[in-house]
């Protein structure tokens, strides 16, 4: 049975504006999360999610695979490793200004519940970006493609053009880098390595 993402590429192909419209829109919350927390700031990912379209429409018609997320992962992929050449780093979140020209990792949503509980989460939200900011490129996005695009690591291997035991092990490396980051908000982080 074909996917709503199949069914909206073959609805686009047959002339409906709408079902791309609609692809768009079903995937933009995993492609773009990726794409903000790859890059460090949202000027650039709204630039390179606009990319990773215009290059998607380009071959649509062309289009065969049969999981559509993943192919647009794997655009993404392409124009962060691009962009990441041409400015000849990374951006960590805790460093990267926004439009209002404070970090990203100032900006997170605060939690409901009171006033201590709110600071206190939003400590724990701001180490957590820090830490998968300063992962590795190719750990970073192993991680972020697994926990925000919800990829197989066949998926992810297929991304990242290297082995599944290669991205296995990438993945392994962060959550051991995140828990030791993280390891005073979790006391019992090492003990489960």
């Amino acid at each position: 049975m074909d996917s709503p993402e199949q069914r909206w590429i073959a609805e686009y192909r047959a002339g409906s504006i709408e079902a791309l419209g609609r692809l768009v829109e079903h995937t933009r919350r995993p492609l773009y999360a990726f794409i903000a927390k790859m890059m460090g700031g949202h000027a650039d990912a709204d630039e390179i999610f606009q990319e990773v379209w215009v290059r998607a429409m380009r071959s649509l018609d062309r289009y065969q695979d049969g999981k559509p997320l993943s192919w647009l992962f794997r655009i993404a992929h392409n124009l962060v490793i691009d962009r990441a050449r041409k400015s000849g780093r990374f951006t960590s979140l805790e460093q990267a200004p926004t439009e209002n020209g404070r970090p990203l990792s100032e900006q997170l949503p605060e939690p409901r519940p009171g006033p201590a509980s709110n600071a206190e989460s939003l400590d724990i939200q701001n180490e957590i970006a820090v830490a998968i900011g300063n992962l590795p490129p190719e750990q970073r996005e192993v991680f972020l493609l697994r926990t925000e695009g919800d990829l197989s690591f066949k998926e992810i291997a297929r991304i990242q053009k290297v082995s599944i035991n290669t991205a296995l092990a990438r993945m392994q490396y962060a959550v051991r880098k995140l828990r030791s980051a993280l390891k005073e908000y979790s006391p019992h982080a090492e003990d489960r390595s």
